[in-house]
């Protein structure tokens, strides 16, 4: 299921009562960071300064309260120096959004140059690529906008100085704060699913939340709405809009395997089974959704190099295991060559020169028959010896083969475990310490590190079991090390994915016995942080620590065990609580 972000007319209706704390303060500040956005800041009775960050950018339209400054250009545009004559030190009398519509208008009071008080609005359009911020006067003509839209872009509503401002025209939903029964039944009652049904009739409904709707109502999204129904929607639904019209919000970040993929003004019951954390303000969630999503793809595009690198090795690994597992075949004959040898000698007196090739008794296979192709430009004595030096070639090609195959197949399992800590990897020193290992390991050329330079490190992933017991994941080989023979004791218990790339898993136990339920969350633990596809069952092996051993010279992480339990486990962490940090 593709997920939509939820910045709808619900989002936004918990922004503007939030906003209304600003009645009556002072506009101290105008910048423009961006050339769509605004950062205004305000001062009031009940605070000393609230910034209000404001963005009409295409792809992202945001409106919110936030602590941090943005670098402003050198000469502040046209529109900031517009909105710092006509409202700079006004002060706002009111903060309001048409039914849900994804609109704000913050009306301002201010003195004019002949020191009359004029009111102004600042209209704000959070319409994905339709976004604006919108300056009217108080017979709402536009006096500029921070995006002009002129006839050849829109013939249907043009945003220009001296234009009268109005709603687009594409706002014709259903009021959803103003509805009854019958109106609502009605705009239902299609052959779209019931999900589509709401979100393409009502104002301010996001698909996200017509699903979470439906989820109340205990009826599924994706089919029409049958009459058996209707009452459970309904109720679903007014009691939604009950709690918009009162104020009663509840903003929340829903997270999957660590990462923020939702939010929402009000709790979404249907992601109740994913880990998700209640802010004081919506303000909030979107400053922390957004900075949590953003490093999130910081982190990946930066381990894009790495990944590469990573993914080209293996391939030249696994050829270069392929080539010498083949080579290996092909010295598989080497002991018919001795045999050939053997019985070149052994029946020498019998066998007459110049002959291609040669039929005798195998004394050590029951004298079972066997043809010897012979050189007959040589003697019978060179023929032997030929077979015995082809014999003796192979043995040592073998041997040395052998030594070959083991260190390809450890290079090649190393980079595998690599492969999976960069699919883990959740911070800059987490990608900081692969790059390190591959380096330590001759994949990247070393670069000498400057003294002020500091390694950034990462730290392994923290979680609380049911039952209280603190759980270390590694993110990385290093992390892997460091869990297993620095945090651990040798009565904690550690948990892997039996012959898989993956983390170290560990349990303090205190000296404790661990819960059934603990065995099964560590294990849960260790299948979802290695190589294997989410959902697929996996094999995890458990032991206490005081079993494990480092092979010598071994790469990080390495560890051998010959006492163990073992354990099947799906990979589900969504009701495992990460520690607060």
């Amino acid at each position: 299921m593709v997920i939509k972000m939820a910045f709808d007319g619900t989002v936004i209706a918990n922004i503007v009562h939030e906003m209304q704390c600003l009645r009556g303060a002072r506009i101290s500040k105008i910048n423009q960071p961006e050339s769509d956005e605004l950062l205004l800041t305000f001062s009031g009775a009940s605070f000393r300064q609230k910034k209000l960050l404001i963005s009409a950018g295409a792809s992202l339209p945001l409106m919110y309260f936030t602590e941090e400054n943005k670098p402003n250009p050198a000469s502040a545009p046209s529109f900031c120096m517009l909105l710092r004559k006509h409202i700079g030190g006004g002060h706002v009398v009111s903060v309001s959004q048409p039914s849900l519509e994804r609109i704000v208008s913050i009306r301002i009071s201010h003195l004019d140059e002949m020191g009359d008080t004029r009111e102004k609005s600042l209209v704000v359009e959070l319409m994905g690529k339709y976004s604006n911020i919108i300056f009217t006067d108080e017979e709402d003509c536009i006096i500029d906008s921070i995006k002009r839209v002129p006839s050849t872009v829109s013939s249907l509503r043009e945003v220009l100085p001296g234009r009268q401002y109005f709603l687009p025209s594409e706002l014709t939903k259903a009021d959803t704060l103003h509805t009854d029964r019958d109106t609502f039944l009605s705009l239902l009652r299609t052959d779209d699913p019931a999900a589509r049904a709401l979100y393409t009739s009502y104002s301010g409904i996001s698909p996200v939340t017509a699903e979470e709707l439906c989820h109340r109502a205990c009826i599924d999204p994706d089919f029409p709405l049958n009459a058996a129904d209707e009452q459970s929607l309904w109720e679903a639904f007014t009691q939604y809009t009950d709690d918009i019209s009162a104020g009663r919000f509840d903003p929340q970040i829903y997270y999957r395997n660590g990462e923020p993929f939702e939010f929402s003004a009000m709790p979404l019951t249907l992601y109740a089974a994913c880990e998700h954390r209640s802010f004081e303000t919506i303000s909030e969630v979107l400053e922390t959704y957004y900075r949590e999503k953003e490093a999130v793809t910081r982190i990946r595009q930066r381990s894009a190099d790495l990944r590469r690198i990573t993914d080209t090795a293996i391939s030249r690994t696994a050829k270069k295991l392929d080539l010498q597992e083949k080579q290996m075949k092909d010295t598989e004959k080497r002991d018919r060559f001795r045999t050939y040898g053997e019985l070149l000698r052994a029946y020498a007196y019998c066998i007459e020169p110049g002959q291609s090739s040669v039929t005798l008794q195998d004394y050590n296979d029951d004298y079972r028959e066997i043809t010897v192709p012979l050189d007959a430009d040589l003697s019978v004595s060179e023929n032997a010896n030929r077979y015995y030096d082809r014999y003796q070639k192979m043995r040592r090609t073998a041997i040395a083969l052998k030594q070959q195959i083991e260190e390809t197949k450890a290079a090649l399992e190393h980079l595998r475990s690599i492969e999976t800590s960069l699919s883990t990897a959740a911070s800059e020193g987490d990608l900081a310490e692969i790059k390190d290992e591959l380096t330590q390991a001759g994949y990247i050329r070393k670069q000498t590190r400057s003294a002020k330079e500091k390694q950034q490190k990462g730290t392994p992933l923290h979680f609380i079991s049911c039952d209280g017991f603190d759980i270390y994941v590694g993110k990385n080989n290093y992390q892997n090390e460091a869990v297993t023979f620095g945090l651990a004791g040798g009565d904690d218990w550690w948990f892997h994915a039996k012959n898989r790339p993956g983390s170290h898993v560990i349990v303090k136990s205190s000296g404790s016995e661990l819960s059934d339920r603990t065995f099964e969350e560590a294990a849960a633990l260790a299948a979802h942080f290695s190589s294997a596809s989410k959902g697929e069952k996996v094999e995890i092996d458990y032991t206490q620590r005081r079993n494990l051993r480092k092979p010598p010279a071994a790469h990080p992480g390495l560890v051998i065990y010959h006492t163990n339990y073992s354990m099947i486990s799906d990979g589900d962490i969504s009701t495992i609580r990460i520690a607060e940090k």
